[in-house]
């Protein structure tokens, strides 16, 4: 079977788990319980891989617990970050499912060892509360503890018959494949609750893109709103070839959103040393600061968000705002995230948003920002895309290309909004790898193309208020049919001779009626 139909299948045979496990429950909220069960299945089958290091002599799941010494815990946990033994893997609690009357508690307390085991050792931080949306108490489940155990039965037993096959030949891509896959579905079947939550693939791809292009090695990637993670795991994806030395941070400030991004770091094989993701408010309460800067940046902020601003009077003094001389306005934080990202971007990197369009037209402080950035050319390109590509909303959003190493005092300027840079499927609007091959040309060559992309000096920005929005500088096609006017007048004057012919026929049919 070919990965693409493997990975076709297992999307299909998931998704209807998802649908036929959750019953009445809204699938927004049921899916911590299968994102959960599918998490779990990875983690005590890439632990029994590692414990048993392909000596076919050893299995671990039939191994009994006393076995284990310390020694041994000790070492597993400081190599993958987490302990499991025998009795608390995943197959073996599955295999007695059927008949554990006490399968949610029993469940519980594996999950809270399993997070335990991680206590005083470096990887505490990134292991502790990974289950903690896992709540196999809860009345979501079920009104009677026979009905937790039975929804809980029917998604281990699903999870378990997906054919993910041997962990050590395909099962990473295939678990995280999987995992993006539900996160993505649920996002676009729970509209605005769920869809801001997630990044489209096809435009994680193009950012993480835009961030990395010609770099051949990078310290480290940062997302300032980490949601899910499929921003930084797009850069692993689509970078294999290149070294991301120090790995993946991020900082996210939905409790529930910074449990799956923690997971799918480990879903995609990134081991605890190798990502930093905290809980948090990014603009209030930054906590990455000592691990900056960062030579490739990428996220999509929320849009419009609300934030302190002028009413708290030291943000005017923090080092990430104080050089554009005003902050963002209390109700719409995009240029703070963007101001954030720039002061934690390094002298030879790149940052790539996504930004909501009003930010580069309207006035007031957020005109004085954009000033600060053209002034100070920080500004590479912006970039327009299509509606309609995100989940819950069909705003077409922009990208902002940020740089500290331009040579030249200019800003490229794309028009991507056009039919020949999307194409629709069901309800939204789609970024194949040929649209994103077009834009990252132009990217990369920065020549003019009519009706599509330019270029335009500081001097000429700054002349024009510092408006940033792609329309202002790139010239729609003109689409209206081109007439001919002599050749019009023409037709116009033989269809009147016809008009008058005509009723001169009628007038003389009429005469002869009336005699």
């Amino acid at each position: 079977m070919t990965s693409i139909n493997q990975r076709a299948e297992l999307q299909n045979q998931i998704w209807k788990i998802a649908n036929d496990v959750r019953g009445s429950v809204d699938g927004w909220d049921f899916k911590q319980f299968v994102l959960g069960t599918l998490f779990y299945r990875f983690i005590s089958e890439n632990f029994t891989n590692y414990i048993e290091a392909g000596d076919e002599s050893i299995k671990y799941s039939n191994l009994p617990d006393t076995v284990i010494t310390p020694e041994i815990k000790e070492d597993a946990v400081k190599t993958k970050g987490y302990f499991i033994y025998p009795s608390q893997l995943f197959v073996n609690v599955v295999k007695n499912a059927n008949d554990n009357e006490n399968l949610n508690t029993d469940l519980a307390a594996i999950f809270t060892a399993i997070e335990s085991s991680a206590n005083g050792y470096p990887s505490e931080q990134d292991i502790k509360g990974l289950f903690a949306d896992f709540d196999t108490t809860s009345n979501r489940l079920g009104n009677t503890v026979e009905n937790k155990n039975s929804r809980l039965v029917a998604v281990l037993k699903g999870v378990e018959g997906l054919k993910l096959g041997k962990f050590e030949d395909n099962q990473i891509d295939l678990f995280g494949d999987a995992y993006e896959f539900l996160i993505s579905n649920y996002a676009a079947n729970a509209g605005k609750s769920g869809g801001e939550f997630f990044t489209p693939q096809s435009v994680s791809k193009l950012i993480a893109q835009l961030a990395m292009h010609k770099q051949e090695k990078v310290n480290k990637i940062y997302d300032p709103a980490a949601g899910s993670g499929s921003l930084l795991l797009q850069a692993k994806k689509h970078f294999e070839s290149h070294i991301i030395e120090q790995g993946f941070y991020g900082q996210e400030i939905n409790h529930t959103t910074y449990n799956l991004a923690r997971m799918n770091m480990f879903l995609h094989n990134i081991n605890y040393d190798k990502f930093h993701i905290v809980l948090g408010n990014t603009l209030e309460n930054p906590k990455l600061g000592d691990d900056k800067p960062f030579d490739a940046i990428v996220s999509n902020p929320p849009y419009s968000v609300k934030w302190k601003g002028s009413d708290d009077p030291t943000l005017i003094n923090d080092d990430r705002f104080a050089p554009a001389g005003v902050l963002a306005p209390k109700s719409k934080a995009d240029f703070a995230f963007v101001l954030h990202a720039l002061s934690y971007l390094s002298s030879k990197g790149r940052a790539a948003l996504v930004c909501f369009p009003g930010i580069f037209y309207r006035g007031g402080a957020e005109q004085k920002i954009r000033k600060y950035l053209v002034d100070n050319n920080y500004v590479e390109t912006i970039i327009a895309l299509a509606p309609n590509l995100f989940y819950g909303t069909s705003i077409a959003v922009t990208l902002l290309v940020l740089s500290k190493n331009k040579t030249e005092n200019k800003i490229q300027f794309i028009d991507a909004s056009g039919k020949g840079f999307f194409k629709k499927e069901t309800n939204n609007n789609v970024l194949y790898d040929n649209h994103i091959e077009q834009i990252m040309q132009m990217f990369d060559n920065k020549e003019e193309v009519a009706h599509i992309t330019t270029t335009i000096d500081n001097t000429k920005i700054a002349e024009n208020d510092y408006n940033l929005s792609v329309s202002n500088y790139v010239e729609p096609k003109d689409t209206r049919e081109k007439i001919d006017i002599v050749e019009l007048n023409k037709e116009v004057a033989t269809t009147v001779k016809k008009i008058d012919k005509l009723r001169a026929d009628i007038d003389n049919i009429v005469k002869e009626i009336e005699a």
